[in-house]
């Protein structure tokens, strides 16, 4: 069975992770597949914005054991050893990193366990919503390893650093009511058909907005996490210019006083050089 599966409904993308099996523990198969069908998604120009989700009891279990069966992460024996494994975890990092990348937002939709590689996935998503039966976990601890794959980086910046310490010195879990009252989800919901649903409700909202300036913001965003004000506020007034519509403003403007939904359109598509980074 593949990794996962991705449905289109007009400008909205559901990633679906499909090995209930496994509770969607991430496969070679996965980190292989997985930035480039991003990349081929905002490639095109028409997602606006992507729920990811998983099928059966648990959104994701992590890194799938097979992957370090496979030989995949080789040891550090020697120097040229190291060498192969610091480029392994970096393709590992780019991997998620592409959830920063592409420029329409990521909503996740987690139910059951989200843990591990799980965890480092939704970190990289714009929004979160959880189920009532929703836990995260930096489970690398757990298994004698330091996590590397981008929980200890960006979490954070999400949430206070004294509840990511001790989820990353404890190998505790993280329940999705305190995950919510941390700021780390936005909702909790009843159970994952709810969050689900939540989150594709969620995606169309976005994808009725403008889609140059919901990119805009992203990238704004993301920026600004990693950089000082002054730097963020001179970043800003640059992309503004580049990405100012006066027509975009015009129809968001006429379809307020009109109380109907405006007519945007879609994002210019990439470029083969431009979509293969």
């Amino acid at each position: 069975m593949a990794a996962f599966e991705i449905a289109r409904e007009g400008p909205i993308a559901h990633l679906r992770l499909t090995r209930p099996e496994a509770s969607n523990a991430l496969t070679l198969e996965f980190w292989r597949d997985f930035g480039p069908a991003l990349q081929a998604l905002d490639q095109t120009g028409e997602v606006l914005a992507l729920v990811i989700s998983g099928d059966g009891r648990n959104f994701c279990a992590g890194m799938d054991v097979s992957v370090f069966a496979s030989g995949a992460i080789v040891s550090t024996d020697t120097p040229a050893h190291r060498q192969v494994f610091h480029q392994t975890a970096r393709v590992l990092q780019d991997a998620l990193t592409q959830l920063e990348k592409v420029r329409f937002p990521v909503i996740a939709a987690v139910h059951g366990a989200c843990v591990g590689a799980g965890l480092d996935m939704v970190a990289a998503c714009d929004l979160r919503l959880a189920s009532t039966d929703a836990y995260f976990r930096i489970e690398e601890i757990n298994i004698g390893m330091m996590a590397d794959v981008g929980s200890l980086q960006r979490l954070p910046k999400i949430m206070p650093e004294g509840v990511v310490r001790e989820l990353a010195y404890l190998g505790t879990s993280l329940g999705s009511e305190r995950a919510e009252r941390l700021g780390f989800v936005s909702a909790v919901h009843a159970d994952a058909e709810a969050v689900v649903a939540a989150a594709l409700d969620i995606a169309r909202q976005i994808a009725s907005r403008a889609p140059l300036a919901i990119s805009g913001s992203k990238a704004a965003i993301t920026y600004a996490r990693d950089h000082t004000v002054a730097e963020g506020l001179e970043w800003a007034a640059i992309m503004q210019g580049s990405l100012w519509n006066t027509a975009d403003i015009m129809a968001a403007i006429q379809a307020r006083r009109a109380k109907e939904p405006a007519t945007f359109a879609p994002l210019a598509p990439l470029s083969s050089l431009a979509s293969a980074d």
